[in-house]
C-alpha cells in the first residue's frame, strides 16, 4: 500500500465479497438495453428494500451532466431507495438531456414502485449524443426482474464504459463492544479523472444508522481525502457522482469513528483501483507532500506534481527526474522556500536543500520502476501532509483517446 493513503489503522475492518450488495437489504442488477454498440451490459439497478438516509457530491465542472442536477434533486429530500445507472452514454450537452434524465429515474420507479425522486439516476459515457431512453424504457422491466441480493457484481460490470476491470469493496465493520455494520461500494471510470468534490460513478451502501446531516458530512470527509485525490489525466469529467444510501438497519451498529473508517477504506480502496485502471496505465504512483503549513497547501502540492504530464511521463519511463517535479512544485500557486524542500524517490533522497544530492541513480530508477511509486516532498515548514494518486502517462493513453469516437 502507498504510504499516507486510505485510514492507517484497519482493525475492524474484515473485507467481504458482494460488491455493493455485500451490505444486507440491497439487491442489484446489470442488463443489456442497447446503449452500448458492443452488446454489453449498459444498464443498473441498486435497490434499497427499505427506505435509506441519501447524500450525493457531484462535479463542479460547469457543463454538468443532467443526471447530475436530477440526482441532486432528487437526494435534497434526505431519503432515497433506489439509484439506475445507464453506460455508453453520459447524457450530456444534448436538448432532452434533463427531460432524458428524469425518464431514466421515472423508469426505474415505475418497475420498483415508488415515487421518482426515490431514484437517483446516473449515465456515462459519450457527451453530446442524444440518449436513446426509449431503449432503456423498454429494458427496465428485465433490470428489475434481475434485481438480487448476488447481483452487485452484475451491476458493477454494467456500469463499466473503458474500463477493464470491476470495481467493488465491502468491509464488515466492527468495535469492541461487539458493534456491527457493513459498508460496501462499486465505482467505474479510468479516463477524465480529475474530480472536484466527486468522481466518476460511484455507489455506497450501508446498514449503519446515518441521519441526513451527518450522513453528508462522513461523506464529504471520505470523498475529500479519497476521490478528491485522485487523478488520471487532470480532466474533470462532467458526470462525476458518489451517493451513499444507509438504512440504519444494522440490529447493534458500531460506533460512529468506526463507521466513518469503513466508508473511508471503501472510498480509499476504490480510488486506488481507478487510478490503477486509468487508461494505459502500467503503475500507480502516489505523491505525498509533507511538512507544508495547511493540509490544503500540501494538497494543492502534490496535485500539482500528480498531473504533470512531464513527471507522469518520467514515472512512465522510471527517470527519477526531480527537476521536473520541483518544477511542477513551483507552478502550483502556492508560497514555499525551495531552499528547504527534499524529495525521494521510494527510499531513495535524490534532492536535498533544494539541491541535488548524491544518490545511487540505479537504486532510483528502480524505485520509479515499482507497480507502486512513491514520491515524497518534504517542505521543511509545518506538520501538515497530504497525497495525491496517480498514474503514468503513456503512448497507449493517447492512442485511446486520439481516436475515443471515432
Amino acid at each position: 500500500m502507498i504510504p499516507g493513503w486510505g485510514p492507517t489503522d484497519r482493525a475492524g475492518l474484515h473485507p467481504l465479497p458482494g460488491g455493493v450488495t455485500a451490505t444486507p437489504g440491497f439487491r442489484a442488477s446489470g442488463v443489456v438495453s442497447g446503449v452500448k454498440p458492443s452488446g454489453r451490459p449498459d444498464l443498473a439497478l441498486v435497490v434499497a428494500e427499505t427506505p435509506a438516509s441519501v447524500g450525493v457530491v457531484t462535479t463542479t465542472n460547469l457543463v454538468k451532466a443532467p443526471a447530475c442536477v436530477v440526482a441532486e434533486r432528487h437526494a435534497a429530500r434526505g431519503q432515497a431507495r433506489a439509484v439506475v445507472v445507464n453506460a455508453g452514454n453520459a447524457n450530456v450537452c444534448t436538448a432532452e438531456g434533463e427531460d432524458h434524465a428524469e425518464r431514466l429515474a421515472r423508469a426505474a420507479a415505475h418497475e420498483l414502485g415508488l415515487e421518482p425522486d426515490a431514484v437517483l439516476p446516473m449515465s456515462t459515457g459519450v457527451i453530446g449524443v442524444p440518449l436513446p431512453i426509449e431503449r432503456i424504457e423498454a429494458a427496465m422491466p428485465q433490470a428489475a426482474a434481475a434485481l438480487s441480493p448476488d447481483g452487485g457484481h452484475d451491476a458493477a460490470t454494467a456500469i463499466l464504459t473503458t474500463d477493464t476491470v470491476t470495481k467493488e469493496v465491502a468491509f464488515e465493520v466492527t468495535d469492541e463492544r461487539g458493534g456491527r455494520c457493513v459498508v460496501a461500494g462499486m465505482a467505474k471510470g479510468v479516463g477524465m479523472i480529475e474530480p472536484a468534490m466527486a468522481t466518476l460513478l460511484v455507489v455506497l451502501t450501508t446498514d449503519a444508522p446515518l441521519n441526513k446531516a451527518l450522513l453528508k458530512q462522513l461523506l464529504r470527509d471520505a470523498v475529500g481525502c479519497t476521490f478528491n485525490r485522485i487523478s488520471v489525466d487532470g480532466d474533470g469529467s462532467t458526470s462525476d457522482t458518489v451517493a451513499l444510501l444507509a438504512t440504519g438497519t444494522a440490529e447493534q451498529p458500531p460506533g460512529l469513528d468506526v463507521v466513518a473508517t469503513g466508508l473511508h477504506a471503501v472510498c480509499a480502496d476504490l480510488a486506488r483501483a481507478v487510478v490503477a485502471d486509468g487508461e494505459g496505465a502500467t503503475r500507480v504512483a502516489g505523491v505525498t507532500v509533507r511538512g507544508a503549513e495547511t493540509e490544503g497547501d500540501a494538497e494543492q502540492l502534490a496535485r500539482s506534481v500528480a498531473t504533470s504530464l512531464l513527471v507522469r511521463a518520467a514515472i512512465h519511463g522510471g527517470d527519477p527526474n526531480w527537476g521536473r517535479i520541483l518544477m511542477a512544485l513551483g507552478n502550483a500557486g502556492v508560497d514555499f522556500d525551495v531552499r528547504r524542500v527534499s524529495v525521494a524517490c521510494g527510499d531513495v533522497t535524490v534532492c536535498r536543500f533544494g539541491v541535488a544530492t548524491s544518490f545511487d541513480r540505479a537504486m532510483a530508477a528502480n524505485a520509479m520502476r515499482r507497480d507502486e511509486v512513491t514520491i515524497d516532498v518534504d517542505l521543511g515548514v509545518g506538520s501538515a501532509a497530504a497525497t495525491v494518486l496517480t498514474c503514468d502517462l503513456t503512448p497507449e493513453y493517447v492512442r485511446f483517446n486520439a481516436e475515443y469516437t471515432t
